[in-house]
């Protein structure tokens, strides 16, 4: 016996051995790994793709101990206006076309595959700027109860007054963003 796996055995060969798999995400990483397994099975989430002209669509895909999966579709023109996300944290992936996301310190356009990871508290405006339709998958934790609306990020000619939250009177809305 020359070596270690001649003499204690291959440790891989033994499952007991291994650290189990969690059978759901616990972490950021981890629900950004969800997303990005669920984005590569195109034949699961394209099927149940709708476009709607009239409204955003959207679809609760999945649900699991503390997070939920919605799948949205998004024609030209359509956004979800500034809002918040509640108590929850997220993970935003472009599946299909390309969306502009607007933020309070700028802009960025997110093509197939891009990610973006939020906190709770991260303000931020989805919109489909492009000519043709886009797909998106976003996993919040906890699921999404709440979805504030904020004021538009636009530049105001009034001044600001410090201490004034511009969002406190917004209305609420129910939908995924």
């Amino acid at each position: 016996m020359n070596s270690d796996v001649e003499i204690a055995g291959d440790p891989l060969a033994v499952p007991h051995l291994l650290p189990p798999v969690p059978e759901h995400p616990s972490t950021v990483a981890g629900f950004a790994g969800l997303a990005r397994t669920i984005a590569a099975d195109r034949t699961a989430w394209a099927p149940l793709v709708r476009y709607d002209a009239s409204t955003r669509w959207y679809h609760r895909l999945r649900t699991g101990p503390g997070y939920e999966v919605w799948l949205l579709s998004w024609v030209p023109g359509q956004g979800s206006g500034p809002h918040g996300h509640g108590p929850s944290c997220g993970v935003l992936t472009v599946l299909d076309g390309e969306l502009t996301e607007r933020t309070a310190s700028g802009e960025r356009a997110l093509g197939a595959g891009a990610q973006r990871v939020f906190a709770p508290g991260y303000v931020h405006e989805v919109v489909n700027d492009a000519l043709e339709p886009a797909v998106s998958l976003h996993v919040y934790f906890p699921g999404l109860t709440e979805m504030p609306m904020h004021a538009p990020h636009a530049v105001s000619c009034a001044p600001a007054q410090r201490g004034v939250s511009p969002a406190a009177d917004a209305p609420r809305s129910p939908l995924p963003g």
